[in-house]
């Protein structure tokens, strides 16, 4: 492989936007058949990086090189007829259209010079689905219709659809389950022994160490290090470069108290069920507890959050918040009583992204700063930047807009927002999803305070080295059926996995 010239090659690459250099003269090499990961913390540059290899961003200077020619990626068109296929972590699916039509889009099958569609778009995009390992989605079924994981799927298929040579991949196992991302690198060791190039960006180290052969990691818009060895080079090492520090991969410790002692249950659920999603289910939360769901995407985790939250109506059983039962399916009833939810998908279904964190921060408060009809916007704030100073959100500036923070400090915008609220139930669905490695350690030790703080925390993640570090009980779910619970101490990563792909159900 050394000895043939890289597919691609990004040298010197700088970009700048308005006030920021989010670029400073990168430098990258990806030879063919190679899985190369991109590591760096949000801001670091990598989603500019790879817009500039797709196309969308025109960098200020460099050159970048295609099987050792000098070429000039003038939009996301140029960069596909080159064989440059990205696969972006927020996806760019047309909700409205079918799986078939999002697939061939813009490059639809032709006969005789004329576009065909209906019957052959479909059919060669079963092809594909095939050749993903899900035959089981149906072409000409509504993008929108589909999963978070399905969606992922269709998107892959259209970067394979063209002829494809090199293949960026944006954080792909975000919405994934374990069953899937172990499909996911069995779709990419098959392009990579047929002489596909994948980038692969993910801030999961684990996967790198499993999937990758090197390593390039960018801080501050420069790339610190390049071309390490994935399965060699050590963690502390990795995470001291994305950072400028060494970073502990430790959680907070738990409280030598007896939570079971600190009174009665601040949230309990009985017999809570949903048709189709969960079996009747019993749990309880005390104050300064943090419960966790362990358990694969489909296990019915996120409907049972959503459920106690309000957002969804169960079909039996109460939620009951400090002995009083709430009204099923009401989301009003269930923040009046004191429940807030910080949801999977924080963009789409928690923040308002076009506006300042003030407002995303103040939004479930609203009545406190309302006057006659008016807002007192001074009051509002006061208010907005002392719940946020009390999470350390970055940058202390709550007038900037919210899609301008990172994934961690986001996840803080929504945490502030029923800290204000004074909320006292917290439902955490992947709370750190999206969150680079040095923030993830900062909302661990937030998650914890709060708990101590005498909040009643339930928490649901995909990893589970992360419910087991943070939770102090486990309730393990496997297809919307409870099959164990225990102190989390009890438990260890290869004990709650087996549970979760073989278990039965608790008795």
């Amino acid at each position: 492989m050394a000895s043939e010239p890289p597919l691609l090659s990004m040298s010197g690459i700088t970009k700048s936007f308005p006030g920021v250099r989010a670029l400073d003269g990168v430098d990258l090499d990806v030879q063919a058949g190679e899985v190369h990961c991109l590591l760096g913390q949000n801001g670091a540059g990598k989603s500019t990086l790879i817009k500039v290899l797709a196309g969308a961003h025109q960098p200020d200077t460099g050159t970048i090189r295609w099987c050792g020619e000098e070429v000039t990626l003038r939009s996301p068109i140029a960069a596909m007829r080159l064989g440059i296929a990205t696969i972006y972590q927020e996806l760019d699916l047309v909700e409205h259209l079918s799986v078939a039509e999002n697939v061939h889009l813009g490059h639809e099958p032709t006969a005789a010079g004329f576009v065909v569609r209906g019957k052959a778009a479909r059919a060669s995009t079963a092809q594909l689905l095939k050749r993903l390992g899900h035959p089981e989605i149906d072409p000409a079924r509504l993008v929108g219709e589909l999963s978070a994981a399905q969606q992922q799927i269709v998107s892959m298929a259209r970067a394979l659809s063209h002829d494809v040579r090199l293949i960026v991949m944006d954080e792909p196992s975000a919405a994934l389950d374990p069953d899937e991302v172990d499909n996911l690198f069995r779709i990419v060791g098959d392009l990579t022994a047929a002489g596909v190039a994948v980038v692969y960006i993910s801030h999961r180290l684990e996967e790198i160490r499993r999937i990758g052969d090197r390593v390039t990691v960018l801080k501050d818009g420069r790339a610190v290090a390049g071309g390490l060895p994935a399965k060699t080079t050590p963690t502390r090492d990795v995470v001291a470069m994305m950072t400028g520090r060494n970073v502990e991969y430790v959680f907070p410790e738990r409280p030598a108290k007896d939570v079971a002692a600190a009174g009665k249950p601040l949230l309990e659920v009985r017999g809570l069920a949903r048709d189709g999603e969960f079996e009747p289910l019993d749990l309880t939360v005390r104050p300064g507890e943090i419960v966790g769901l362990a358990g694969l995407v489909g296990s019915g985790r996120s409907e049972i959050l959503e459920t106690i939250y309000g957002a969804r109506r169960p079909t039996a059983g109460q939620v009951i918040v400090d002995g009083r039962a709430l009204r099923p399916g009401s989301v009003r009833a269930a923040v009046r009583a004191g429940l807030g939810l910080a949801p999977e998908e924080r963009k789409a279904q928690a923040l308002l992204m076009l506006e300042s964190v003030t407002r995303n921060v103040s939004v479930s408060s609203m009545s406190r700063f309302s006057r006659g009809g008016w807002i007192d916007r001074t009051a509002e704030l006061g208010a907005a930047r002392a719940a946020t100073r009390e999470l350390s959100l970055r940058p202390d500036n709550p007038s900037v807009p919210v899609r301008t923070l990172s994934g961690g400090n986001q996840q803080k915008a929504v945490l502030a927002r029923w800290l204000l609220r004074g909320c006292r139930v917290l439902l955490l669905d992947e709370p750190t999803r999206g969150v680079d490695v040095g923030a993830r350690a900062e909302l661990y030790a937030v998650i914890r305070r709060l708990a101590d703080e005498g909040l009643a925390v339930l928490l649901v993640s995909s990893e589970v080295p992360e419910v087991l570090g943070l939770a102090d009980r486990i309730l393990v779910l496997r297809e919307g059926r409870v099959v164990h619970t225990a102190p989390a101490r009890e438990l260890d990563e290869h004990r709650v996995l087996d549970l979760v792909m073989e278990g039965s159900p608790a008795s």
